[in-house]
């Protein structure tokens, strides 16, 4: 019997293997793939994208805020994968109910490396995964050193519209940030805060907008929209997969990272 605490503390007991697995973060999904546990996934959100093969070979159990539990249930699941920023507290306490649940919660880039080894445990896959997370270490590195001559950027990451809503402290999203050399202007601000735009307007020192393309679908038009107020700044959409999704998906956002800074 494996026992073990997932990231925010509850503890698990898993008796052997699990080969039924539900996931209902889709960065952890993309994950298991990685890992080389697509076989073993049985249902997953309708935001599972990645590999796009996944929503037609799977069973869909609801969204990440909303959940089939019924779906679940007929799924006999031998654990169920779940994130705290992501699911819900209720969602939780309802997978609990039905098999082991282990719940991610993700900072930082060391979260990460945590829930990939705490993976290989409980999925029997370590030299995968110490290969994805070497994989990791090593993109990272090598991206550090790529900017390690430019000049910090003040920005503000933006992840909605009506109302306007930012990226702030104590999320993933801002420690990708920082590794990026982007100061973020609302780091010391709540998780994502409502902003002014014409209070923005008075932030002299800001360089950068970045309007992300999640959860809010920041397009063309929202750019000139924004350009018309904020002549001095740039102005970037960026691919907020690689901004939020975490596990494997790192190894790709530092390449794309590099098309960043120019």
């Amino acid at each position: 019997m494996l026992k073990l605490q997932d990231q925010i503390g509850n503890s698990l007991e898993i008796i052997e293997t699990p080969l039924r697995i539900i996931s209902l973060v889709p960065s952890q999904t993309e994950l298991l793939v990685d890992l080389g546990l697509v076989k073993n996934i049985v249902g997953v959100t309708k935001f599972c994208l990645h590999p796009a093969s996944l929503k037609k070979e799977k069973t869909i159990v609801g969204g990440t805020k909303n959940i089939n539990i019924q779906k679940i249930k007929e799924l006999n699941p031998d654990i169920i994968l779940c994130n705290k920023e992501e699911n819900t507290k209720e969602i939780v306490s309802q997978c609990i109910q039905i098999a082991p649940t282990h719940v991610s919660d993700i900072f930082t880039i060391d979260d990460v490396l945590t829930l990939i080894n705490q993976y290989s445990v409980i999925f029997s896959c370590k030299s995968i995964a110490a290969k994805i997370s070497e994989e990791i270490l090593l993109s990272l590195k090598a991206f550090q050193k790529l900017i390690a001559d430019k000049e910090p950027k003040k920005v503000a990451y933006f992840i909605w519209k009506k109302p306007w809503m930012v990226a702030g402290s104590n999320t993933f999203i801002n420690s990708i940030l920082e590794v990026n050399k982007f100061d973020n202007i609302y780091k010391n601000e709540q998780r994502y805060p409502e902003v002014n735009l014409d209070e923005l307007k008075l932030k002299s020192e800001l360089d950068c907008l970045l309007l992300s393309s999640e959860p809010y679908p920041f397009k063309e038009k929202d750019l000139e929209e924004l350009q018309q107020q904020f002549k001095k700044q740039r102005i970037i959409l960026v691919d907020g997969e690689m901004f939020s999704w975490y596990g494997s998906r790192l190894i790709m956002a530092f390449e794309y990272f590099k098309t960043l800074h120019y």
